[in-house]
């Protein structure tokens, strides 16, 4: 009895951690004291991480530890599928060197309250190299033990060997006509042996790099040769939202236009004019980095170093109490979590509130409002939404050949309501 007892237990805990292990990956933070972390194609700051397969390109990793002092920290890229679940390679099959890598490059902060350390890393280097396309998770974990995880990032590496086209329409829908941006795309595979094109080829489509928007496209509307045409009109329609607000502490030596107060004691405080609900009738025209934010300080030489933290104050009117839900404020800062740092506070004044301590720079956010009834997040009840919103979007085309272990990321485009 003890034994089969003993076997179930160690049967169910095994396949607790099998189940752990094939869960997707995503963008994710795991210790409270690593901060503004940034990852990027390296040609130009907060642009999408994605590299061509040998093409020279590379993908920049830069992240801060409040902790102090240095630390052991090993980094590993694996492969994935097009939903983010580990492929049925082996590392020796989808990397050309080493399997990890230690981060060796890194400096401490100067002339800062709040001290830090600064990593940073670009891929490929001489130690790391992906030999096939695909998705990649970059795991960045403590001691060389991959489960002291300390972050984890979505990379792309892609071997274009289809043509996209598309283009961004106003909703087929009278009702939505005001409101959603309809994205109708080609995918040309000319060349490409795809035996059926409804299963080898799948489409990911997303807004401003925001997982939470994706559409994945399995199934084309209709085949016409070798193109394969997206725009059925029940597909692809998503709702416009509005531009972000933003917020600018390139200095913390004057206010700013969304600036109230600075304080300066042994921290940096910084207390940001009240937030209105923005679910107006019209829309209204605004600058916004779509979601992104840059670290930046105007008062020193290199913001990777001498860029100071500050205790930023967050207020909102949401004219909503605690019985009817709860706002979380969200942005590129935070992989747009939902949790317990980024929820607001009801306060006996009827307004919502938080403090989050960010590093010097220009950062956009929103807030999305979860609803006590519904359980669901909505990100457009206290910012509106409007078909005339500036927004990106990614166009990740995916293919697997007959037989395969892995899918290949075989196109890409990127899309702007702005420039079409």
């Amino acid at each position: 009895m003890r034994k089969s007892v003993y076997i179930f237990i160690v049967s169910f805990f095994a396949g607790i951690a099998c189940f752990a292990q094939t869960l997707p990956f995503e963008n994710n933070v795991y210790r409270h004291e690593i901060k503004s972390i940034e990852f990027y194609n390296s040609k130009q700051a907060g642009s999408f991480p994605i590299i061509d397969l040998g093409g020279g390109e590379t993908v920049t990793l830069g992240f801060d530890d409040l902790s102090g002092g240095s630390r052991t920290f090993n980094y590993t890229i694996q492969q994935c599928d097009a939903t983010w679940n580990p492929s049925r390679l082996s590392p020796a099959e989808y990397l050309e060197s080493f399997t990890d890598d230690r981060l060796n490059d890194y400096t401490y902060s100067t002339a800062t309250f709040q001290k830090y350390t600064h990593y940073e890393v670009k891929i490929p280097n001489r130690n790391i190299i992906p030999k096939v396309s695909g998705n990649y998770i970059l795991k960045v974990y403590e001691d060389g033990d991959q489960n002291k995880l300390i972050l984890t990032r979505k990379l792309y590496v892609v071997s274009k060997k289809v043509a996209v086209s598309a283009n961004i329409i106003s909703s087929n829908n009278v009702a939505n006509r005001r409101t959603n941006q309809k994205v109708n795309f080609t995918v040309d595979y000319t060349g490409l042996p795809v035996q059926n094109p409804n299963t080898d080829i799948r489409v990911l489509l997303m807004q401003n790099a925001r997982p939470e928007t994706a559409r994945m496209n399995t199934v084309p509307t209709y085949i016409r040769g070798t193109q394969l045409v997206y725009n059925d009109v029940n597909i692809n329609d998503i709702p416009g939202g509005n531009e972000f607000r933003h917020f600018d502490t390139r200095t913390l030596k004057l206010n700013s236009e969304r600036i109230s107060k600075i304080y300066k004691d042994t921290a940096n405080t910084v207390v940001l004019l009240g937030d209105p609900s923005r679910n107006l009738p019209n829309y209204t025209l605004l600058y916004d980095i779509d979601g992104k934010f840059f670290i930046l300080n105007q008062d020193g030489s290199d913001p990777r170093r001498d860029a100071d933290y500050a205790h930023m104050y967050f207020s909102l009117a949401a004219n909503k109490s605690p019985e009817d839900g709860t706002p979380y404020i969200v942005g590129q800062f935070n992989d747009y979590k939902l949790d317990d740092r980024s929820k607001l506070t009801y306060d006996s004044r009827g307004r919502w509130y938080t403090d989050l301590l960010l590093k010097q720079g220009v950062y956009d956010y929103q807030y999305v409002w979860v609803s006590n009834a519904t359980k669901q997040p909505d990100d457009t009840f206290l910012e509106g939404n409007y078909f005339e919103t500036e927004n990106e979007y990614q166009l990740l085309v995916y293919y697997r050949q007959a037989g395969a272990r892995y899918e290949q990321l075989v196109g890409y485009s990127l899309l702007n309501t702005a420039k079409q």
